[in-house]
């Protein structure tokens, strides 16, 4: 059993957003597949980190659950900033079931233990958010973030946290949601949102004393992201 982690990979089977409109994401959804198939097992997990689907509605991105619900392995899906189609844990659980989705489980507001691991996690929040009204949202994601993080301790083993946006970043941390990672003992942060050339202000490797890491796909060029269990 093994767990990886892999960010924004934007499936867009029945929406008119192709991706490889831009450099470095030609043939993704093949090169993902490929990556993904000779990596992950049945008994593994994934969890993808947000920006999932294009799709606006769940009908819309039902094509691109279903290419994920026919990969290896169980998949924890995390909301991003383009997860429109995102709903609650009840009526996802539903809706997955109702269309026999049955490796796709939502991060949200909850956790899960996987080995010796607990999976924490929410979308999080821009680092440089200043718009009005935006500290409603840092505080709500802050309160997602602690509850699953309150979740994963339930369960025991090491808290590991995943999230859409980067908590960190060279030229700035967002830090109310730094806050809560270190306010709990944090040690395991991993993170998308960024790509091409934006990468270069990701953090890989420990701040604060936390090791972060970016998963998002075009910056993994399609290949999930192996998380150490120990």
């Amino acid at each position: 059993m093994s767990v990886f982690a892999i960010g924004d990979t934007h499936l867009s089977f029945s929406s008119d957003k192709p991706m490889n409109v831009f450099k470095g994401w030609d043939d993704y959804v093949l090169r993902l597949q490929n990556k993904w198939q000779k990596l992950v097992k049945t008994e593994d997990t994934v969890i993808i980190n947000g920006d999932i689907s294009w799709g606006m509605t769940l009908s819309e991105s039902e094509k691109d659950f279903e290419f994920l619900n026919g990969l290896n392995g169980t998949k924890i899906l995390i909301k991003g900033n383009h997860d429109y189609w995102w709903n609650t844990l009840t009526k996802m659980n539903n809706y997955f079931q109702s269309k026999g989705f049955d490796t796709l489980k939502i991060l949200n507001n909850n956790a899960y233990r996987i080995g010796d691991i607990s999976v924490a996690g929410t979308r999080g929040w821009f680092f440089d958010a200043e718009k009005q009204g935006e500290d409603k949202i840092m505080a709500r994601e802050c309160a997602r973030l602690q509850r699953s993080i309150d979740e994963a301790k339930k369960l025991g083993g090491e808290t590991v946290v995943f999230l859409h946006y980067p908590p960190v970043s060279n030229v700035g941390d967002c830090e109310p949601i730094l806050d809560v990672l270190l306010a709990n003992g944090i040690k395991r942060c991993y993170y998308g949102h960024l790509h091409g050339g934006a990468a270069h202000i990701a953090v890989n490797g420990k701040k604060h004393g936390i090791d972060f890491r970016l998963v998002s796909a075009d910056y993994l060029e399609f290949c999930p992201y192996s998380i150490s269990l120990g």
